[in-house]
């Protein structure tokens, strides 16, 4: 059922384009934030109190899916389960063509934590969800509390929880922003695999650190700010620091512009500083504050809002295919990388009325990184700093609470405390596959040995040979497309023609994979979808693409026909009839649902 104001489906926001097409094994562009409670999660109640904050934030029940030229989000009708935490934090929750939504709500002992794809939402839409999880959570496993109820952010509609910010407040006539970026010193050696990111919590006062802040004339993401690069510079040689050391700083652009979203709304600024051999601490807090104060300028952060919409806005760029702009999208975000050596992110203040803190320790923040980042957070007079890294080692950390001792300051190290990582990994698919691999490329040189023992040459093993190249690619479509079903079946017919015309080609040209195969595999794939539809259970919007390809290619043997490429037409004239036929029924019957795919499959 479609809640009153949101959409079908919507197209991903500015921020979020690049996500999908970027996220891999080494950075999965996944969050999370947690509270920490002070009694055990009892898992009926958490999930009664997801249900609930979906009921408010209904936008988040949504799939990713790929358009010719974009991603987009459609929604579904998927219940989010919680579950006991299994995995390592950060891990892989899109799934290039797995139906699935983009976030979980994981527990473990006095832990509730919310995961999320940042395609999804940013920092500040993820800790309005959790803020709602826990306040549903607290009111049900306390009603005898009669804990208040309060509004965990602004009241919005469907609407304005989808609104694209960046799009509403893209200005044309604002001009380009010319400063170049300089390259950045580089975390260069070794990088940790995802699921054994290194993390380290640390806990400070709030009240201390404030004390300490303004004591330096700075704020608190000023300081942290500064210890993080001088932390930073004191691991690199000094041959390499004719660079700037440069942090990545996430801004929240609601802070700027009116906007309700709950999706995507943020930009960045880059703070850096060149180290240079008698530089002082107090000299890059110095530079630090101005560059803030510089960079946070409405005027400096629209401007460069504009230019990260003003790509998207691009008509040659938008008129790209998607699977050759993610090539660029990926470039593009590997070129941004050289001028960034980490990450410093702010979350902001978690805010409960009083009665909530006899429940509530506190609120932490991690981020899959590619390489280091920094996220902070408070409740009450608990600032919670988490570190994620790709670097071997924790000496950068060490050199940054190494600072923050030397300012006065004192920390408490939280204990990690991950299930994800006591647990083996298996991945039985990818084992069977490995063997299917070898033993195609040990059939085919077996062959070749046995052709060469008994005859003397290699006449036959090269048909031998092809017959286990041609296995290999269908079972590696057919594990690499497993999630999809339909989509793999597409895939098996290409190839199927494909390497059916080739041995045709090869052998004498008889035309029986026109004849025959082509027309037969299409015929086959079309029957099957239905089928595998119904089995599957699988919605309108998940199917109805693919059918209609299907149907394209299945009108196909009707022009070979036409052109008296086909000799033998029965079967080539059957299967366009009912692909034709099936078309037709389509536009008939499911008017608007297939006009709605045609709109979201070629919007531009």
């Amino acid at each position: 059922m479609l809640e009153f104001g949101y959409s079908h489906w919507r197209k991903l926001d500015n921020a979020a384009l690049v996500f999908p097409a970027v996220t891999g094994k080494n950075d999965t562009r996944v969050f999370r934030v947690y509270c920490r409670l002070k009694e055990m999660v009892e898992p009926e109640i958490l999930q009664k109190a997801l249900d609930a904050t979906m009921e408010k934030y209904p936008l988040y029940q949504a799939v990713l899916r790929k358009g010719l030229f974009w991603y987009y989000l459609e929604r579904r009708d998927i219940r989010p389960l919680v579950k006991p935490e299994t995995d390592p934090p950060c891990s892989d929750l899109y799934v290039p063509d797995k139906k699935s939504l983009l976030f979980q709500v994981t527990y473990y002992k006095d832990r509730i934590q919310f995961e999320v794809f940042h395609a999804l939402t940013d920092g500040t839409g993820a800790m309005h969800f959790i803020q709602e999880l826990v306040k549903q959570y607290l009111i049900l496993a306390h009603p005898e509390a009669q804990l208040p109820d309060f509004d965990t952010g602004e009241e919005s509609t469907g609407k304005e929880q989808e609104e694209d910010s960046f799009s509403q407040y893209y200005q044309t006539e604002l001009p380009k922003n010319k400063e170049k970026k300089r390259a950045a010193v580089q975390l260069k050696g070794e990088k940790l695999p995802q699921d054994e990111m290194h993390i380290m919590e640390v806990i400070l006062s709030v009240k201390e650190t404030l004390k300490t802040a303004r004591a330096n004339g700075v704020t608190i993401a000023v300081l942290l700010a500064s210890a993080l690069l001088w932390a930073i510079h004191e691991e690199i040689p000094a041959s390499r620091l004719k660079r700037p050391v440069t942090l990545m700083v996430p801004v929240n652009l609601r802070n700027y512009f009116d906007s309700k979203s709950m999706a995507n709304f943020f930009g960045w600024i880059e703070v850096g500083y060149v180290f240079k051999e008698n530089t002082t601490f107090d000299e890059v807090m110095a530079h630090v504050k101005k560059e803030f104060e510089r960079e946070l300028m409405k005027e400096r952060i629209a401007v460069h809002m504009n230019d990260y919409v003003r790509l998207e806005k691009n008509p040659l760029i938008r008129a790209v295919p998607l699977e050759v702009k993610r090539f660029g999208m990926m470039a593009g975000a590997k070129y941004g990388t050289r001028s960034i050596t980490g990450i410093y992110s702010n979350v902001g203040i978690f805010k409960f009325p009083e009665e909530y803190g006899d429940y509530i320790q506190y609120f932490g923040f991690l981020a899959s990184t590619y390489s280091m980042q920094l996220c902070s957070c408070s409740y009450k007079d608990n600032l919670v700093l988490g570190f994620t890294s790709k670097i071997p080692g924790d000496s950068i950390q060490r050199n940054f609470l190494k600072v923050l001792k030397e300012k006065g300051l004192s920390y408490e190290e939280v204990e990690s405390d991950f299930p994800g990582y006591k647990k083996e990994k298996t991945n039985v698919p990818a084992k069977v596959f490995q063997t299917f691999t070898f033993l195609c490329i040990a059939a085919a040189i077996v062959s070749a040995m046995v052709n060469y023992v008994v005859s003397g040459n290699f006449t036959w093993c090269w048909a031998a040979a092809a017959a286990s190249l041609s296995a290999w690619l269908l079972v590696s479509v057919a594990y690499r497309k497993r999630r999809n079903i339909l989509k793999n079946a597409m895939w098996q017919l290409l190839l199927v023609t494909v390497l059916g015309i080739l041995w045709d080609v090869f052998t004498g040209w008889h035309k029986w994979s026109l004849n025959f195969l082509f027309p037969g595999a299409c015929l086959t794939v079309l029957c099957s979808m239905p089928a595998v539809s119904r089995i599957q259970r699988l919605e309108i919007a998940e199917y109805l693409f693919y059918l209609i390809q299907a149907c394209a290619v299945g009108c196909i043997p009707l022009i070979l026909t036409a052109f008296h490429i086909v000799t033998v037409p029965y079967l080539s004239v059957v299967c366009s009839g009912i692909s034709i036929l099936v078309l037709l029924g389509m536009f008939i019957f499911q008017r608007k649902n297939t006009l709605r795919e045609f709109h979201k499959k070629f919007r531009i």
